[in-house]
């Protein structure tokens, strides 16, 4: 159970005065006087509808108790005021300038009957603003605080009517469900979060630092003590980015008056966030704007990142989970990225300069000259090149749209710049029009000292939480890994030095921090929504510690999909099957593996057999040391046989390699099994073409197929001087090593096998030891199974994955009639055999990833719904989303379509 939490400094001076802590009129002074106004009764008799103490022999974990009743009205608040004596840090005072009864009944109220409270704590310094404060009162209040923190530059009310951040969708605000609440405005006013001329005063930055809140918190617990005649049970604080910041600070300052701290996306680092600002900052508008980019280029950035890092997590969605692994791809990514030479030819790719700047994203600040508050000498870098999005539809902000900044920086310069820029000038040099630009976050020469000064006013960084622990403190920390304000690598790095400082149990016992893929600051392309209130009261309360949750998306396009909140360093990894959008199909795992490392690949110099699009029969050799790949042409009407192509193949991640094909992405697959495409032989772009490690031969004498013969269904394409056409059919290879295919008289497509099918190709297969593979006669229709005589019309490869037959027909009949036809068996396909995702490539030489997740397919991002077995036993048919059919054969996955806008055949292997 949790440690009671000490009695407030208010209850301890209600006892020393003897029956009640007064709040004195506005023109008394010092509690006394003729003034004076007693708020409570004695404390010896506290209200009959709660206490601080459940009744004699109740439980410990007693269900809670009925709302307490107010003993002192609402109007009775109103201009009353609180001594600075009251108050822990020094004020001239707090003054209650309003209390409003709010009725559940008012327009426009969903909050309930609450007392409304507003008022004002003076300022020491008669430059320095008041520090305006919010407490809510509800007429039923449930015996808890929560005071809420701030956000940005703050000088905006936090009123403490909000609902909980990333809170469940639909749950009432905590004022609604009988919290008394409570925010400040951090003791100035400002119509803009990013305005940081506040600064320039110290008490002022000194309360933005956090001395505000605890004013605020004295006074608000002295109104709660009033109206209600008791103290809270429990005392809350919930916190997001800066408000995030304001949690951690607080209970590091002042450990013991909070149960539970709940810290979202927290701005710990204040000092080192603002100081990676300015370092990008100089990177983006020095030498002339050489290294800004525009959004063009910056949506560039991101794609390269979440083509290179999406599927590392084993599953295409627009989120990198697997952060790490994909930090290993950096240098990759950047180089792929890289201009013709390092200078600016356009959009299409980033100059020296412009690489620069993404790296002074991407990249930590290491100070070595000097350190910031508690021994800090980094702020972490953001994960640009690891999902995160500074621009585009899933984030509000963007590196700005000039390369020459104003002085001030504006909404027209990059928003990191704009809050760096405005540091710089009231926080550290007071200087309203200093060159920001000029000022070196590595060395700042004669400003370290200030630096390091404002660091120790602002920051939120001291590890020792031990105090806060001890009295059965409970801290949630979240952070989004693709916050493009507030670095989540920092709030890691506070962590681990929490777990330094405490040690692994104590954190262990105290501390949950998850990190959530996808999510920006309050962006992003996953924005999870779970109840982090009831997770922290129910540990605080009941001792029952929170675990891995469930978030639920609140994005609008992808609403209501879910993930596991996972601890870190824990992240989310698709199982392999079922419904993407379903937390039970991912698993918090905390492996981090090379990205480029492949699994599948041979381990040594390997032949590849198989064929291509336009029924070229071809060999690809594979060497893993070099990745160098050679194509070789067995046979073709198109070009000669022993024609080659050859290249490097360079890792994409996920076992998908780059090549020299026309763009042609070779994906190798488990079992031996290799698809990827080679230069057309005409109409340029590439041939997608399908090859194996292994496959089946047969040059004894008789012949026998029994290992792969089998009732089969065929997807295909036909291509030639008639155009492209796709292919659906029926197919039994028998033991004798003749084949029929059916297909059905009205739709010419699928048919379940009858051998006594109208529209049918006849015709048998002769093993080649030359080449590796079978010659293909085709025989009469019309006549009866035969060996021998007939018309050579193509070759067949029998691809063995894991020892199963995977046939593909490569049709060479004539110019008119070329193609392939993947083959696979014409037997029940369950929901949930093909789950995975998929590298497919196309006969209109495209790239497309794919997602099968039971009823679901995702292909090249079009979404349609699956029925499994339809129209025969083996074939999936998938809906208008994205019409066509598949089947599934040995981690081989082949879908002809029913679109004509669309490719006719696409085909590859399952990740």
């Amino acid at each position: 159970m949790r440690k009671e939490r000490p009695a407030s400094k208010f209850l301890a001076v209600a006892s020393a005065i003897g029956i009640s802590l007064a709040l004195a009129a506005c023109g008394g002074g010092g509690g006394g006087g003729g003034g004076g106004f007693a708020f409570l009764p004695p404390t010896s008799t506290p209200p009959a509808s709660g206490g601080d103490n459940p009744p004699a022999g109740d439980p410990p974990d007693n269900p809670p108790p009925p709302p307490v009743q107010p003993v002192v009205s609402c109007a009775d608040l109103a201009g009353r005021s609180l001594p600075a004596s009251l108050i822990s840090l020094p004020t001239q005072g707090a003054t209650v300038t309003s209390a409003t009864p709010v009725a559940a009944s008012d327009a426009g109220n969903t909050l309930g009957d609450y007392c409304r409270v507003r008022g004002t704590i003076q300022p020491v310094d008669p430059n320095s603003q008041s520090i305006n404060f919010a407490v809510n009162l509800p007429e039923k209040w449930n015996q808890k605080t929560i005071h809420f923190g701030g956000g940005g530059f703050d000088g905006v009310l936090i009123d403490g009517t909000e609902v909980i951040r990333f809170g469940p969708a639909g749950k009432p605000a905590p004022l609604a469900l009988g919290y008394a609440t409570y925010g400040d405005d951090s003791g100035h006013r400002s119509g803009s979060i990013t305005d940081g001329k506040f600064a320039a005063n110290d008490e002022q930055l000194a309360n933005y630092g956090g001395n505000s809140l605890k004013k605020t918190r004295d006074v608000a617990q002295a109104l709660v003590l009033a109206r209600y005649g008791m103290a809270p049970k429990h005392a809350y604080f919930l916190g997001t980015s800066t408000g995030g910041r304001d949690a951690l600070s607080y209970i590091q300052r002042w450990p013991l008056d909070y149960d539970g701290v709940i810290a979202n996306e927290p701005a710990l680092n204040y000092t080192g966030t603002r100081l990676s600002n300015v370092a990008v900052g100089r990177a983006l508008y020095n030498n002339g704007g050489a290294g800004w980019m525009n959004v063009a280029k910056t949506l560039l950035v991101q794609k390269a990142a979440m083509q290179a890092c999406d599927k590392l997590d084993g599953a295409a969605d627009s989120i990198v989970s697997n952060v790490e692994s994909c930090r290993l791809l950096n240098s990759q990514i950047l180089a792929s990225l890289r201009c013709s030479g390092g200078a600016d030819t356009g959009d299409t790719c980033l100059s020296d300069a412009q690489l620069d700047t993404v790296r002074a994203i991407e990249s930590p600040l290491d100070f070595t000259t000097y350190a910031l508050a508690n021994g800090v000498k980094r702020a972490g870098g953001y994960n640009l090149l690891e999902g995160a999005l500074v621009a585009g539809p899933f984030t509000t902000r963007d590196l700005g749209t000039r390369k020459v900044p104003a002085n001030p920086a504006t909404s027209a310069d990059a928003n990191m710049y704009v809050t760096g820029d405005q540091w710089v000038k009231f926080f550290v040099t007071r200087i309203a029009n200093f060159d920001t630009l000029t000022f070196d976050p590595l060395n700042p020469g004669s400003y370290a000292a200030r630096v390091t000064e404002v660091s120790n006013l602002t920051d939120a960084t001291n590890p020792n939480l031990a105090p806060f622990f001890a009295h059965g403190g409970r801290l949630i920390m979240l952070h989004g890994l693709a916050d493009e304000v507030i670095s989540p690598n920092s709030t890691i790095d506070y962590y681990k030095q929490l777990i330094a400082t405490v040690g692994q149990a104590s954190v262990d016992q105290s501390v949950r921090f998850y990190t959530v893929p996808g999510m920006g600051h309050g962006t992003g392309s996953f924005i999870p929504n779970w109840d982090s209130l009831a997770a922290l009261e129910g540990w605080v309360e009941n001792g029952l510690a929170p675990a891995t949750g469930v978030a639920v998306d609140a994005v609008a396009g992808t609403y209501g999909r879910t993930r596991p909140l996972c601890l870190f360093p824990a992240w989310p990894k698709y199982r392999g099957s079922g419904s993407l959008d379903a937390a039970v199909n991912y698993s918090c795992v905390t492996e981090v593996g090379d990205p480029l490392a492949c699994p599948n690949l041979p381990a040594a110099v390997t032949t590849y057999k198989g064929g291509d699009s336009f029924g070229e029969e071809l060999r690809v050799q594979i060497d893993p040391a070099t990745m160098a790949y050679t194509v070789t042409i067995d046979a073709s009407l198109q070009r000669t046989a022993g024609t080659v192509r050859s290249g490097t193949l360079v890792s994409e991640g996920n076992c998908s390699y780059a090549s020299a094909e026309s763009g042609a992405v070779f994906s190798f697959g488990a079992g031996g099994v290799l698809s990827g495409g080679v230069n057309a032989p005409s109409g340029g772009g590439f041939a997608p073409l399908l090859a194996f490690q292994n496959a089946f031969q047969n040059a004894a004498t008789p012949t026998v197929f029994n290992p792969v013969a089998n009732i089969f269904n065929a997807v295909g394409v036909q291509q030639g001087t008639g155009g492209t056409a796709a292919h659906a059919s029926s197919v039994r290879l028998r033991n004798a090593g003749t084949f029929q295919y059916c297909r059905d008289p009205v739709s010419g497509a699928f048919m379940t096998y009858d051998a006594s099918c109208t529209q049918t190709e006849k015709g048998y297969i002769t093993y080649n030891g030359t080449r590796g593979a079978f010659d293909l006669y085709t025989t009469s229709p019309t006549g009866s199974a035969v060996t021998t005589g007939g018309t050579l019309t193509g070759s067949m490869v029998i691809g063995l994955v894991n020892g199963v037959a995977v046939p593909v027909h490569l049709v060479r009949e004539s110019a008119a009639n070329m193609g392939m036809r993947v083959y696979g068996l014409q037997q029940s396909l369950v929901s949930g055999t093909a789950d995975g995702s998929y590298a497919l490539v196309s006969v209109k030489g495209e790239n497309h990833d794919a997602t099968v997740a039971g009823t679901g397919l995702n292909l090249g991002g079009a979404a349609a719904a699956l029925n499994y077995d339809t129209p025969v036993l083996g074939v999936a048919q998938a809906d208008a989303g994205r019409p066509g059919n598949f089947i599934f054969n040995s981690g081989v996955l082949a879908f002809v379509s029913t679109d004509t806008a669309k490719a006719a055949l696409e085909f590859g292997v399952r990740h």
